[in-house]
C-alpha cells in the first residue's frame, strides 16, 4: 500500500483543524460537538489502523500509524472532555449571571419585585397605559408588626413577611406588581385603572386578606395594613413623586386609626419632602 507523506500530513492537519474548530465554536452545543468530532476522527484512526495491519506495510510504518491512531483517538477524547469542560463554564457562567440579576431585581426574602425592578416596571406601565386608564401607586405599611417581631423575634416576624408577600401576590392580577420596599411596607402598582373606585376596592381587598390570622408554628396571630393611594396622572407620572404623596396620604392614615386608606390630596402633591428615595 503506498505511502504518501503530503496526503497524510494533509489529512491528520484537517483532522486537528477541524476538530479544534468544533470545540471552540459549538462547546456550548455537547451532543453536536461529540458527533462531529468522532465523525472526523474515528474514520481516520480506522484507516490508519487498516494501513498498519495491511501485509505490504513496513514495520516502521505499522508501529508508526498504530501510534499515530491510538493518539489521535487520545486526542479526540481530550476535546471532547474539554469540550465538557466549556459547557460546564459557561452553564456555571450563566447560572451565576441569571442568579446575579435575580439578586438585583427581587427582594431575596419574599422574592416579590425589589426598588430596582418596581421602577422598571413602572415605566413600562406608564408606557403602555391607554389615554383613558391610570395607574394607581398603594403604598402599604404593616400595622402592628413590629410587636410581632420583639415579641415572637425576627425569623416568625420574617415568616409573616413571606405569608404577607404570598396574600398580596394572591390579591393582584397578573398585569399588577406587588413589590417590598423594605421592612414592613410594601407597594402595589395597579393597572388599567379607570375609576378612583376600582383603586379603593383593590385596597379594601388587600386590607381583608391581610387582616385574617397569621398561623405560625401553632400560634395565631394578626396584623393589619394601612394604604396610602396616588394616581397618575392626577398626582404625576414621576415614579419618585408619586411615592413620595403616597406616602404622605399613608402618614395620614395611620393618623386615623388601623387598616385605613387615604388618596393623595393637593397639600400631599405639593409635599415632595416625602418622596421616598
Amino acid at each position: 500500500m503506498a505511502h504518501e507523506p503530503l496526503v497524510h500530513l494533509a489529512t491528520v492537519s484537517l483532522v486537528f483543524t477541524f476538530g479544534a474548530g468544533i470545540v471552540s465554536r459549538n462547546a456550548g452545543r455537547p451532543t453536536l460537538c461529540a458527533i462531529s468530532v468522532s465523525l472526523a476522527v474515528l474514520p481516520v484512526a480506522f484507516a490508519m489502523f487498516v494501513h498498519a495491519a495491511s501485509d505490504d506495510g513496513e514495520r516502521l510504518h505499522t508501529e508508526f500509524f498504530t501510534l499515530e491512531a491510538l493518539l489521535l483517538i487520545t486526542v479526540g477524547l481530550m476535546s471532547l472532555a474539554s469540550a465538557r469542560h466549556l459547557y460546564g463554564a459557561s452553564v456555571e457562567h450563566l447560572t451565576a449571571k441569571h442568579d446575579l440579576g435575580k439578586l438585583a431585581r427581587f427582594d431575596p426574602l419574599t422574592g416579590l419585585p425589589n426598588r430596582l425592578l418596581l421602577r422598571e416596571s413602572f415605566q413600562a406601565k406608564l408606557k403602555s397605559a391607554h389615554a383613558t386608564s391610570q395607574l394607581a401607586i398603594h403604598y402599604l405599611d404593616l400595622d402592628g408588626f413590629k410587636a410581632i417581631n420583639d415579641q415572637y423575634g425576627h425569623p416568625v416576624g420574617d415568616r409573616m413577611l413571606v405569608e404577607v408577600a404570598d396574600r398580596l401576590a394572591s390579591a393582584i392580577r397578573t398585569q399588577d406588581v406587588a413589590a417590598r420596599l423594605g421592612g414592613d411596607e410594601f407597594l402595589l402598582i395597579q393597572s388599567h385603572v379607570h375609576h378612583a373606585d376600582q383603586a379603593e376596592l383593590l385596597a379594601r381587598r388587600v386590607i381583608r386578606q391581610l387582616s385574617e390570622p397569621y398561623v405560625i408554628d401553632g400560634v395565631a396571630m394578626r396584623i393589619s395594613v394601612s394604604i396610602g393611594i396616588a394616581l397618575t396622572p392626577e398626582h404625576g407620572l414621576d415614579m419618585e413623586r408619586l411615592m413620595g404623596c403616597a406616602d404622605a396620604a399613608l402618614y395620614r392614615s395611620k393618623a386615623k386609626g388601623k387598616a385605613q386608606v387615604q388618596f393623595c390630596g393637593p397639600e400631599d402633591v405639593q409635599d415632595e419632602g416625602r418622596a421616598v428615595a
